[in-house]
This record gives C-alpha cells, sequence and structure tokens, in this order.
C-alpha cells in the first residue's frame, strides 16, 4: 500500500512538472493517449490528426516503412535518427536514444519499424521519442520493433 502511494505521488509530481514546463493547460487529449493500430493507414490517420491540430504529449503506438536514416544526434544524449512515413502522407522523425536503448543495427531505408513513444508536434510532420524505459520510472516506457526483435 505504502508503495503504491509512493508511485501515485511520483505520477502527480511528474505531471505537475510537464505542465509547469510546457506553461499552460494539460491538452484536453491528456498528458497521454494511446493510438493502437496495426493498420499502418489508421496509425497515419493519427498521426495526421496529430499533426494537424498541432497537438504534443501523446502516446503513439504503430508502425512506419523507413524513408531515410539520418546520422546521429551526438549532442547531449545520444539518439538514433530516421523518418518513417506511416502511410501515404504522414511522416515523421523517430529520435531513439541510444544510451537508454540499444541501437536499431543494420536499419535501412524501406525497412519497417514498429513503434510505442511520445509523439511531439512539429512543422515538418512531428517527432517521435521516449522509445525507451524511462529510467527513473515516470515516464511510460516506450520500445521500437524492428526485425522480430524490441529495442528499449
Amino acid at each position: 500500500m505504502k508503495k503504491v502511494l509512493i508511485l501515485l505521488i511520483a505520477i502527480a509530481l511528474a505531471i505537475f512538472e510537464a505542465y509547469q514546463d510546457q506553461g499552460s493547460a494539460l491538452s484536453t487529449q491528456g498528458l497521454l493517449q494511446t493510438f493502437a493500430n496495426d493498420n499502418s493507414e489508421n496509425v497515419n490517420e493519427s498521426l495526421q490528426r496529430a499533426f494537424e491540430n498541432r497537438q504534443s504529449d501523446l502516446q503513439i503506438q504503430g508502425k512506419g516503412v523507413v524513408i531515410k536514416v539520418l546520422r546521429d544526434d551526438i549532442r547531449g544524449s545520444r539518439h538514433q535518427k530516421f523518418i518513417i512515413k506511416g502511410g501515404a502522407e504522414q511522416s515523421v522523425l523517430v529520435a531513439h536514444n541510444i544510451d537508454l536503448a540499444p541501437r536499431l543495427d543494420g536499419l535501412k531505408k524501406g525497412d519497417t519499424v514498429e513503434f510505442n513513444g511520445e509523439y511531439e508536434w512539429n512543422a515538418k510532420g512531428g517527432v517521435i521519442h521516449w522509445t525507451h524505459k524511462d529510467p527513473n520510472g515516470y515516464h511510460v516506457s516506450g520500445w521500437l520493433k524492428y526485425n522480430g526483435r524490441v529495442y528499449q
């Protein structure tokens, strides 16, 4: 019981800090929202809707095809970066923290990657990040699935 209470307090503090950092009210959709679909077109609709509504802090699960592999971002925490297309129109950048999770070795254009991470809006289509476990246990754990292996 005591552990549950501590966990609830930690979650409340994390939400409060996120609220303070954003300087605005939490979205009406909530701090986190999950779109779990096996169909790439449906995932594309969820990403497109989030993009059109300029929403952020959405936990999204889906899959897409790699259209470009970018150089790693080595400033601060290192991130493996690539762009996926979740359907006919929407593309999104995936920024996978390789200081906290294994790299997707051999990733190339045309490969399919499943994901579960947090969507952040930007004018270019958005970013999926938090594709790993939170070492502090405050954030929803994300993951990437590539060639039958889960990376988190």
